[in-house]
């Protein structure tokens, strides 16, 4: 067996083990992974401390007691207008069955008359097999509920276990940085670190800022659809803020609910089209100005590829999994990059004579190729040399 083989499957191995943890252990590492990503979100603010001559120990207790202070004096101040918002859906409700049987089930009665008998047998099939999975599917979520005590358990341990593990790993977060570099295989050192800084880079653009855009997103909703009158708008404009670390989910969502509350809300249906030019208009700063500056156009990670990253993650290892996502498919990203540049140089892109890829000539360019018909006729005038007719 070749050296490059051996290494090949060490790290494969090493791949696989990973994996089986996570999977076995999947329950139990949400606080562990939330305050890792704690301390990766803080740990720039505590080095600046650090610079300033604080004590390391010293700068992460004032950056985590910071945090926890804001979250805290967040929860509070929102705990009574989320509360008042809660009322007033309870309230709310019986009008709005009530407005379902009135308006919505007079339009499912004449469809099914149009139906024909056997599209009625086939109808009535398929809804009692749906029942059927959705009683299931929520006769397995309870038992899970009554068996496991997710409810309080997993929040108790959230609460308790993560500032201790986000402590304790921004205190040395410096110090398991270099033993990890200690440990890296001498040859490999250097890309391995080049790689690590992409992922650094790409990781460290997207979350946190992508976190700042979620934060004002959030804010301007809240308070926009507060001040338009919409029933609900604060819990509406928190929900489609948080998200919209999800690209473009955040924003259809928050969309969608607060047309169809306005709709039912209002009479008046300029206040319909206020609702949704907010959201409409948030959308717009959000695409131009928000992730532009805040996020940047290199980080790599492209709104489709986070969503596959994060449905996947969710319905592998469930919450873990979601946590999870992001990091690896920045990892994921960057190291698909450096394969495509590796491929690019070596010989199966290049060709087996090792000469350099050939370049086109340098030429002036011509001044009636120059509109875009020209090059138009041009190119297909190449295919046609390329492949005359029989």
């Amino acid at each position: 067996m070749t050296r490059a083989n051996r290494h090949w499957r060490f790290w494969a191995w090493g791949f696989v083990i990973f994996i089986a943890i996570v999977w076995l252990l999947r329950s139990m590492l949400a606080p562990f992974v939330a305050g890792m990503a704690i301390a990766y979100l803080l740990d720039p603010v505590t080095d600046r401390l650090e610079e300033q001559g604080m004590p390391r120990w010293a700068a992460t207790t004032v950056v985590l007691s910071g945090f926890t202070l804001v979250l805290v004096l967040a929860f509070l101040l929102l705990l009574p207008l989320l509360q008042n918002q809660v009322v007033q859906l309870v309230q709310m409700a019986p009008e709005w069955i009530a407005w379902a049987k009135r308006e919505v089930m007079p339009m499912i009665q004449r469809f099914m008359q149009r139906l024909s008998p056997a599209d009625m047998e086939k109808l009535r099939d398929a809804a009692g097999g749906y029942a059927g999975t959705a009683v299931s599917w929520t006769a397995d979520m309870l038992r899970n509920l009554v068996s496991r005590g997710i409810a309080i358990v997993d929040v108790l341990t959230m609460l308790f276990i993560m500032p201790i593990v986000a402590f304790y790993l921004l205190r040395d977060w410096d110090r398991l940085i270099a033993t990890i570099n200690d440990w890296l295989p001498r040859h490999y050192a250097a890309t391995i670190r080049e790689q690590a800084r992409a992922v650094d880079a790409t990781l460290a653009g997207f979350v946190r800022g992508q976190a700042t855009v979620c934060l004002v997103l959030g804010a301007f909703y809240a308070v926009a659809l507060t001040i338009a009158g919409l029933s609900f708008g604060l819990v509406i404009g928190m929900v489609s803020g948080i998200l919209s670390f999800i690209p473009f989910v955040g924003s259809l969502v928050g969309f969608a609910a607060s047309v169809g509350i306005a709709l039912f809300q209002f009479d008046e249906f300029w206040r319909v089209l206020l609702v949704a030019g907010i959201f409409i208009f948030g959308q717009a700063v959000e695409g131009n100005i928000l992730t532009p500056k805040l996020v940047g156009d290199k980080v790599g990670l492209h709104p489709v590829w986070v969503i596959f990253a994060l449905m996947a993650g969710g319905a592998l290892f469930g919450f873990v999994g979601v946590l999870l996502a992001v990091p690896v498919a920045a990892v994921i990203g960057v190291l698909a990059r450096f394969a495509l540049k590796q491929y690019m140089e070596s010989s199966l892109y290049r060709g087996y004579g090792g000469g350099p890829v050939p370049k086109p000539l340098d030429l002036p360019p011509d001044p009636l190729l120059s509109h875009p018909a020209a090059e138009g006729a041009e190119q297909r005038q190449n295919v046609a040399d390329l492949h005359p007719p029989p």
